[in-house]
């Protein structure tokens, strides 16, 4: 008999994953095979140790409202981990298997581990892992001969205790020269250490937990000049490791933890506050995945003044002088000399010199393409004649090569035409937009524009033939009367290739929007008789008809989940399952429960191979992962 907690026994896969999420559970899976110890806790809990990257000592418990409850001594922070997947998933084989789950000795070693973080974390002196009564009892029955013996043990079997117990030690007498160099040298290894993980949740993350640690232990005891040096090393060794990591971006989160502590120590350090300033500054320029971003509140402290930012205005004035001008579409050179053309403009405006920012932009203005700065900064200034011009300018310069900077400048012109109660110009610019990038929000915005003008209806009927002919009635070869005038700015070439007409997946979307749901259905087998592989708008259309045409939307869920199964990958059935999950809801709503459990029986037999399938098709019916 198990006489684990009731919490424990009758969780399902669905409950794993709303308490831990489905990357986690899915990683806990491929570590169910690494737990060992495995024991039972008074209150019904779990405890056990899992064996990864290293040893990790964990507990699964239930708190006093029912809810599961963990610790582990892994670094990880952001919720429930892999390992306490694992252990939930290695007891609950157990049961399943009929083992028995023996009892944890009060005195376990492994809960006296733990427990000096594991209490700070909960207040509740009842649970059985190991209470603060539990340590003081054992430890004050010891002699002191046996206390040492005991931390001589612990730093013999476990290395992180012995470390932990030597730099500690260093700490104290001031004697870092050591420890400095030997952490320079664990930061060279880790951040040599290759960064990716898998869909199952195998791969190689590094450990940077060590190294925040004794970041901010030299920092706390004032070796901030120290800290400030190891972290120019890891921003450079640590960016380099990441740019080449596969691991959905754990390592870069790691490394920015790292430099959080750096920051506080540049801030701390010897050097003149410009000089700090310029260090930040550096970091910010040279920072290509977002690992800096910590950093940006202490730009930002009033413990840097004018003066301080007089002189950043005279380094990054020379280093400006110095950038070279990109030529063509060199976007590198560009982007650089932007980034240190912004920080200037900061500089100017903590130096109490924003009069010089407008003279900067008008000089750098076709040089970095920074026109919408520009221009925002004219409108500030209440300039409307020149905004415009500079956006028409900009927007001719920019037509071909930066789509992007020209849509922008168009939309600030239609700013302006609305600014100076110009309706027509404004829907004129709509109508632009909804042609050039057809789609439902260009649509809304379009209608919008016309009905305040009155020309909704024929402007209406010329959009639907666009969408299906594709004859663009706001140009010369159009043959229908148009009621809007020309914009400011020439469209110019349009890029990209033409669509095939009709544009069903728009017409769908109007149709929705406009619930005409009829034509939803006629429109959605249309698109499928002539696009006969795509999926197109299929799930838009289900979510659209599931109360007006219930078996239209039946039969989409139903091919979208099969195409799912056909993948045959774990990640595949949870989307699967998704698209089940509202067939069964069509089925309980218009009352068919009988078909729903037909299609979840032939489903089970015709995968029956497939365990990781059925397992999911276990969670859709509420199935305890025992079961």
């Amino acid at each position: 008999m198990s006489e684990l907690h009731e919490t424990i026994l009758n969780l399902g896969l669905d409950d794993l994953r709303v308490w831990a999420g489905g990357k986690i559970v899915n990683r806990g899976k491929s570590y169910r095979k690494h737990v060992y110890d495995l024991v039972r806790t008074v209150d019904g809990g779990l405890l056990a140790t899992v064996s990864g990257t290293d040893e990790y000592e964990t507990w699964i418990g239930v708190d006093e409202d029912g809810a599961l409850d963990y610790f582990c001594t892994c670094p990880y922070d952001w919720g429930a981990c892999k390992h306490a997947v694992a252990v939930i998933l290695a007891g609950l084989d157990r049961v399943k298997a009929g083992e028995k789950i023996s009892l944890a000795d009060p005195g376990d070693d492994r809960g006296l581990l733990i427990y000096e973080d594991f209490a700070d974390d909960c207040d509740d002196a009842g649970r059985d892992v190991v209470t603060e009564s539990d340590v003081e009892i054992i430890l004050q029955k010891k002699k002191k001969s046996e206390l040492l013996k005991m931390l001589v043990d612990f730093a013999r079997r476990f290395p992180e205790v012995r470390q932990n117990i030597l730099e500690t030690d260093q700490l104290q007498q001031g004697d870092i020269t050591t420890l400095v160099s030997s952490l320079a040298d664990e930061i060279e290894e880790v951040t040599s250490e290759d960064a990716w993980c898998n869909w199952r949740g195998e791969g190689s993350l590094p450990d940077y937990d060590h190294i925040q640690q004794q970041l901010s232990a030299l920092l706390t005891k004032g070796y901030a000049d120290e800290v400030v040096e190891l972290g120019r090393q890891l921003w450079e060794q640590g960016g380099e490791q990441v740019g080449q990591s596969h691991d959905d971006g754990e390592t870069a989160v790691e490394v920015a933890d790292c430099m959080g502590i750096v920051f506080q120590a540049v801030s701390a350090s010897s050097m003149p506050p410009a000089e700090q300033l310029l260090w930040f500054i550096d970091v910010f320029l040279e920072d290509e995945y977002c690992l800096s971003d910590d950093g940006r509140e202490y730009v930002q402290s009033e413990r840097y003044g004018k003066d301080h930012w007089q002189e950043v205005v005279n380094d990054l004035q020379a280093r400006l002088a110095k950038c070279p001008k990109p030529k063509g579409d060199d976007y590198s050179l560009r982007y650089h000399r932007k980034q240190v053309m912004d920080w200037l403009i900061q500089a100017f405006e903590k130096s109490g010199q924003a009069e010089l920012i407008l003279p900067l932009l008008e000089k750098e203005v076709h040089t970095v393409q920074c026109y919408e700065r520009l221009v925002n900064l004219l409108l500030e200034q209440g300039q409307l004649a020149k905004a415009r011009d500079r956006c028409i300018q900009g927007y001719e310069r920019t037509r071909d090569g930066a789509a992007g900077i020209a849509s922008r400048l168009q939309e600030k012109l239609r700013e302006l035409a609305r600014q100076e109660k110009n309706p027509e110009l404004v829907a004129a610019y709509r109508a632009r937009d909804f042609f050039a990038c057809p789609g439902l929000n260009n649509y809304r915005e379009l209608r919008k524009a016309c009905e305040e003008v009155g020309c909704w209806p024929v402007v209406h009927a010329a959009s639907m033939d666009f969408l299906e002919q594709g004859q663009r009635p706001d140009q010369p070869e159009g043959k229908k009367e148009w009621p809007l005038p020309a914009p400011e700015v020439d469209e110019g070439k349009v890029s990209g290739g033409r669509p095939d007409f009709p544009i069903y997946g728009v017409l769908i979307d109007i149709a929705i929007h406009e619930k005409r749901l009829d034509d939803v259905v006629a429109l959605h087998a249309q698109q499928k008789s002539r696009d006969r592989w795509s999926t197109g708008k299929d799930q838009e259309v289900a979510r659209a008809v599931a109360a007006s045409h219930p078996d239209v939307a039946l039969a989409i869920w139903h091919k979208l989940a099969l195409n799912q199964i056909d993948r045959v990958k774990p990640a595949a059935y949870t989307v699967a399952a998704g698209y089940l999950g509202k067939m069964r809801q069509v089925y309980q709503q218009t009352g068919q429960p009988a078909k729903w459990q037909q299609l979840i029986t032939s489903m089970r037999t015709e995968h029956k191979r497939k365990s990781r399938l059925l397992e999911v098709l276990d969670s859709l019916e509420g199935k305890r992962l025992i079961d």
